[in-house]
């Protein structure tokens, strides 16, 4: 039985141009290989037949594709692996070869042969919210996912931008070190600039670094 009393340490991960693989070409492993496209792996998938949408991403060259069944020795190379198969004995192979070279891996819907699972995700730029409830109630996680992407409009992945923007300027521009910028970045973060945003205005980067940085040096 799984544990879904375990912890899981939640960790954002950068996958560009790592290494993903993918064992497995049916629909579950169509939406593993879409999702993580957004994210810049590498992506190879081995699969003895996949969908027509995971054929054509690998006919356009987006995705690396080797049409037969999982062999050990697979793996290698691999930062993060996913197996969406129905065989056992096959998820089971595909477990224990990550393990062995230190591989993150994950058996779609088999909590005990996964070392992360991946949680339900509201994304608004670079601005994301992942939700997980472990493994025990994933129905639960996408209906929190639902009510997040209703209560995240599109303004904030502006209001998010904006503040990358004028963090970059402030580290450029503002002499000393953190409890010299801080003041800034929390004057710009209580500021009313989310609701600026809604109502339609578009300041630029520059003109907010004048507004809370340069009027309050």
């Amino acid at each position: 039985m799984p544990d879904y009393s375990k912890p899981y340490y939640p960790v954002f991960l950068d996958l560009t141009d790592r290494l993903a693989v993918i064992v497995g070409g049916g629909g579950v492993a169509e939406r593993k290989i879409t999702t993580l496209l957004e994210y810049g792996p590498r992506v190879r998938v081995i699969a003895p037949e996949v969908t027509p949408v995971v054929e054509g991403l690998a006919a356009s060259g987006t995705i690396e594709l080797e049409r037969r069944g999982y062999v050990r020795g697979d793996l290698q190379g691999a930062f993060i692996v996913v197996c969406a198969t129905s065989s056992e004995e096959v998820n089971r192979a595909v477990h224990a070869e990550a393990e062995e070279r230190g591989s993150i891996v994950n058996v779609v819907d088999v909590p005990e042969l996964c070392s992360f699972i991946v949680p339900s995700i509201v994304r608004r730029g670079t601005l994301s919210v992942a939700i997980s409830t472990g493994g025990a109630a994933p129905t639960v996680a996408k209906r929190l996912r639902k009510h997040v992407q209703e209560h995240l409009g599109s303004e904030w992945e502006t209001y998010v931008t904006l503040l990358g923007e004028v963090r970059v300027l402030v580290m450029e521009r503002v002499p000393g070190g953190e409890a010299d910028r801080k003041p800034i970045f929390e004057a710009l973060a209580d500021s009313d600039l989310l609701d600026r945003i809604r109502a339609g205005e578009r300041p630029s980067a520059e003109d907010l670094f004048a507004e809370f940085a340069v009027k309050r040096a």
